[in-house]
């Protein structure tokens, strides 16, 4: 069995200022350095773009890495108002998201166009964080497993193209997003074992590969969720813009 890291991601989403973004920074900073504990979980936030040099200027040298929350999947050219994964490594980003719900609900993105991404950021020297998930409708007409193994399909292609890749798939139910409702244990566990599964299948390496859970994550459900077999870790949405939860989280992640 391969030792998987445990992670914390939080995705800011288009929320504060960049006054507010830095003060949140800085106390996720203090409160992982000030934590021993927590030199056994990785830690990523990911800014809105306009702030995400100045985020990442203050994280030099923490145990704090920087992402961002969507790009192109160009190169470069004629693409207004796209940015780069290279122009995201050369601001300080490590890690971007690909894929989020509200990219493809929002925005239409199509799983190929999903996948196009994260080879275009692997291809730049970005870690990928890939969001999978199905919306209630899915759910309740039982086409969980049939929806994840979709979107995930072009994705394991990616994989096996670059076999030691830093990827990360985020397992994100669209209906627990942004409403307060959160996965049981058992349903998430049963979702993360079913996309490790499918990795397997697909020649993958599985073992390696993190699983995260995100959708409604809070510190009083974190620790339950954290502590199943498959899941590595989190992608927080709201509870990332308050340091004292996201460091809660962070704890719960220990194992």
């Amino acid at each position: 069995m391969v030792a998987r890291r445990p992670v914390v991601v939080g995705n800011w989403k288009m929320n504060g200022l960049l006054a507010s973004g830095l003060s949140l920074v800085q106390a996720i900073v203090r409160g992982w350095r000030d934590d021993s504990r927590l030199d056994r979980v990785d830690c990523i936030v990911c800014p809105p773009f306009p702030y995400l040099a100045e985020i990442a200027r203050a994280a030099v040298g923490t145990r704090v890495a920087v992402g961002a929350q969507n790009q192109s999947a160009f190169a470069g050219g004629a693409h207004t108002g796209e940015v780069s994964a290279a122009m995201l490594r050369d601001v300080g980003c490590s890690w971007v998201i690909v894929g989020h719900s509200e990219r493809r609900s929002l925005h239409g993105e199509r799983d190929d166009q999903v996948a196009d991404k994260a080879r275009a950021a692997l291809a730049a020297g970005l870690g990928v964080i890939a969001c999978v998930g199905e919306t209630l409708a899915e759910r309740e007409a039982g086409e969980t497993r049939q929806v994840i193994g979709r979107q995930l399909k072009p994705l394991l292609t990616v994989l096996s193209e670059r076999p030691l890749a830093e990827m990360m798939v985020a397992y994100e139910p669209v209906w627990a997003i942004g409403t307060g409702r959160t996965a049981t244990p058992e349903q998430a566990g049963e979702v993360h074992a079913a996309i490790r599964s499918m990795m397997l299948a697909a020649g993958v390496g599985s073992q390696a590969v993190r699983i995260l859970y995100g959708g409604s994550v809070k510190p009083d459900s974190a620790g339950t969720l954290l502590a199943l077999p498959d899941i590595d870790g989190a992608l927080v949405g709201g509870a990332s813009l308050d340091a004292d939860d996201f460091l809660a989280i962070g704890r719960a992640a220990l194992r």
